[in-house]
């Protein structure tokens, strides 16, 4: 008789009543009160699994929910069950050699709001490419609540969900199934697929183009500004940095003999973690003119140490916080710039990645080198920099197309 044992239960081959040749799989269960009890269950007949090997594959998430005395898996290893032993194993805080606090973040909610609702009970082997395909292209945002609890927004009136954040569903949804076979819990991935093509297609393509703003629109901003809030933005538009990086400044960063930023962390929600990548940490150049802003806030602050933030909480609703935690970027976004903006009637959606958009039009507007934009904003590669961060502005594009036109227009002809 074919036998296999290991610590996690034992397979073997026996006999049904009718005398039919089967494979069995027993195992000891750990009862709550910590006595054992011997389980057995039938994995099917020898004509389905004609060897050992055969037969093991099929017991794989069983012997897995013996290791981890969850007989409920017997039933079929779920999203779910996948979902938890992710969150147990790769959503950890485990210093620099595991995923950054905002990406462990980011993956929870997504799986909180999206990924585990719809097909947390659904069986890993019963989810497929067209299900989840359809369940993308259908998701909606989620409907906002008041502070009373009620809906702020009928359900009925919901935009579709963007592109963007559909992908990024799937994305984790494919982290999850490589989470997956990379423990041996199934052996393929429906949400990327075999081959090119083959798994859940959805796009990324924006519904929107972001705003970009022209040189006048920033001029009048920052002249309606107070020293802070204009010294953040000067920050921000004329060196690239990421909001986190931005709020993670301590005044120790800033080398004004050499004129450099040394961009050491980012704070996202107020927890401090490593920069986005290695190509993040390098230094920024520092221009006379930020510089100078930055000592004139300096002799306003009460917050001056080298280890001091330099944008340093000071509201009184800080508590004992007060002036040891960064601002909310996100607050003075609000509650400053954008009322000025709005006192404006600038007609554009303006957020800190604007003002890095911003930086990165007027860099390529300049017929600036790619690669020192892109050693400017410290991206990984050029092409995320001109695919997805440049854009050319209307006067550029006109002109350009006059020169073209200029070229292949007969001399001497004039527009009617």
């Amino acid at each position: 008789m074919t036998k296999t044992r290991t610590q996690t239960g034992s397979l073997c081959a026996a006999k049904n009543g009718s005398g039919n040749p089967i494979w069995i799989f027993r195992w000891w269960e750990t009862r709550a009160d910590g006595t054992k009890v011997r389980r057995k269950k039938q994995v099917g007949p020898l004509a389905q699994y004609p060897s050992a090997e055969d037969a093991e594959k099929a017991i794989r998430n069983w012997r897995i929910a013996v290791a981890a005395n969850q007989p409920h898996a017997f039933n079929g290893f779920t999203m779910g069950d996948l979902i938890a032993h992710f969150r147990a194993t790769e959503l950890l805080d485990i210093g620099e050699d595991g995923r950054a606090w905002s990406t462990r973040d980011r993956y929870s909610s997504t799986l909180n709001c999206w990924v585990e609702p719809r097909w947390g009970h659904e069986d890993l082997s019963a989810i497929k490419a067209p299900q989840v395909e359809k369940w993308l292209r259908d998701l909606k945002q989620k409907p906002r609540r008041r502070k009373d609890d009620r809906m702020a927004s009928d359900v009925n009136d919901l935009k579709p969900l963007a592109r963007g954040t559909k992908a990024k569903i799937r994305n984790l949804m494919s982290v999850l199934f490589n989470h997956a076979i990379r423990w041996q819990f199934v052996d393929r991935n429906p949400i990327s697929g075999p081959q090119r093509g083959s798994g859940v297609r959805q796009g990324s393509k924006r519904m929107q183009i972001p705003d970009i703003l022209g040189i006048s629109e920033m001029q009048d901003i920052v002249s309606n500004l107070q020293i802070r809030e204009r010294t953040l933005l000067f920050l921000d538009v004329a060196t690239g940095l990421r909001r986190g990086e931005l709020a993670g400044l301590k005044w120790k960063d800033i080398d004004f003999k050499k004129m450099l930023i040394y961009v050491e962390r980012s704070v996202v929600n107020q927890v401090v973690g490593p920069c986005k990548t290695e190509t993040s940490k390098k230094p920024v150049p520092l221009d006379e003119h930020t510089a100078q802003d930055l000592l004139k806030w300096y002799r306003i602050t009460p917050y001056r140490e080298p280890e001091d933030w330099i944008f340093a909480s000071n509201s009184n609703r800080a508590g004992k916080k007060r002036g040891k935690q960064p601002l909310w970027l996100s607050t003075i976004m609000r509650y400053h710039i954008q009322p000025v903006v709005r006192k404006l009637n600038i007609q554009k959606r303006v957020t800190w990645h604007t003002f890095r958009r911003t930086f990165t039009s007027l860099l390529t507007s300049n017929r600036e080198d790619i690669k020192v934009v892109q050693e400017l904003l410290r991206h990984g590669s050029s092409r995320v920099t001109m695919d997805i961060y440049a854009q050319a502005n209307m006067l550029d594009k006109r002109k350009a197309q006059l020169k073209v036109i200029d070229e292949i227009r007969p001399p001497g002809s004039k527009t009617e």
